[in-house]
């Protein structure tokens, strides 16, 4: 098994464009710029992962236009391993991306060839599933899809990682108990929560619940472990309500961390690099608790912000170490 991080996902044409507001319905602004680019949440993570230094492949799928070659162009750029299913009769998948002047966004996405991506064409790239310390999924990709490649990572011991995002109508708790790691923004949190527990919260008011109110949530889900995402208030990690043998040690206490002092500039794909983060930091130190670990995807997540785009705002590993001062988390660190 190699130091690698295996994406099941989607890749995403971006078309964005930058408002001092974003619209009420009915409103039309005038936009300030416009402009494009590389995303799509498989794609985006994929490169976050690429960038810290670790080999990095990804599976997914494409219509046969002109957003499939540049989906194959990011790809080499990147150095990472593409294996496509290309699905003529559907379009490359596309996203329409609204950013204030306080760096939020709405999104809106035509997945198009992302949501035919089969399990037969996963489970051709078996060889692939064999040499993955971390396998890595979003879910603008078919659940079935994600539980296929999920299935044969764990079979051959890659740590498995999900990305509910966005929350897929197909989502059942199969997929969740094959996930090592669950790792929800405060929206998905909360859809999670009434799909699968039947509790209703309100996303907004999550970051200021304290560790207790937080954890007892996390317990809730049918899942090993979680970390949720709570953009500017940080990162907090606690025990599911499920014990999993195959998982990572599982937290023993829940833990908050703090996002580093940034300037914002737009939050388009902060999750993305957070979570590709996270998993090369994993796959490079395999056998660490995920407490030594988080540290590094949130300092790569807060560094993005600082720039504009989804894929090309993720910072490479010398950034991040020389920003922050922190050190890319390796096998040879002591355990802590």
């Amino acid at each position: 098994m190699d130091d690698r991080v295996l994406v099941i996902g989607s890749y995403n044409h971006d078309l964005i464009w930058e408002l001092d507001a974003l619209p009420a319905p009915g409103e039309t602004r005038r936009a300030l710029g416009f402009r494009q680019g590389p995303g799509g949440k498989g794609m985006n993570q994929a490169v976050a992962a690429a960038r810290q230094g670790v080999a990095t492949a990804f599976i997914g799928a494409c219509g046969a236009d002109a957003f499939a070659a540049d989906l194959r162009a990011l790809a080499a750029a990147e150095g990472i391993e593409a294996r496509l299913e290309t699905v003529p009769e559907a379009a490359t998948g596309s996203a329409a991306i609204l950013v204030d002047a306080a760096g939020r966004n709405s999104i809106a996405v035509a997945l198009g060839a992302n949501d035919r991506l089969s399990a037969a064409h996963v489970e051709a790239q078996a060889e692939l599933l064999t040499k993955a310390r971390v396998v890595l999924a979003p879910l603008e990709s078919p659940p079935a899809a994600v539980a296929r490649a999920f299935a044969l990572g764990r079979a051959a011991g890659a740590i498995t990682l999900l990305n509910p995002a966005p929350v897929h109508p197909e989502l059942d708790a199969g997929l969740l108990d094959l996930a090592d790691l669950l790792t929800p923004n405060e929206t998905e949190f909360a859809q999670l929560l009434g799909r699968f527990a039947g509790v209703r919260v309100d996303a907004a008011a999550l970051a200021s619940l304290d560790d207790e109110s937080l954890a007892a949530l996390c317990a809730r889900l049918p899942c090993s472990t979680l970390v949720l995402t709570l953009g500017a208030a940080g990162v907090f990690a606690a025990a599911g309500g499920r014990a999993a043998a195959h998982a990572p040690k599982r937290l023993q206490q829940p833990c908050r961390l703090p996002v580093p002092e940034v300037t914002v500039i737009d939050t388009t794909g902060a999750g993305d690099a957070f979570n590709g983060a996270l998993a090369a930091a994993w796959a490079s130190a395999p056998d660490h608790p995920l407490t030594s670990v988080l540290p590094w995807a949130v300092a790569v997540a807060s560094l993005s912000t600082e720039r504009t785009g989804a894929a090309l705002a993720v910072p490479r590993r010398a950034e991040t170490e020389a920003r922050f001062g922190q050190r890319f988390p390796a096998a040879s660190w002591p355990l802590g």
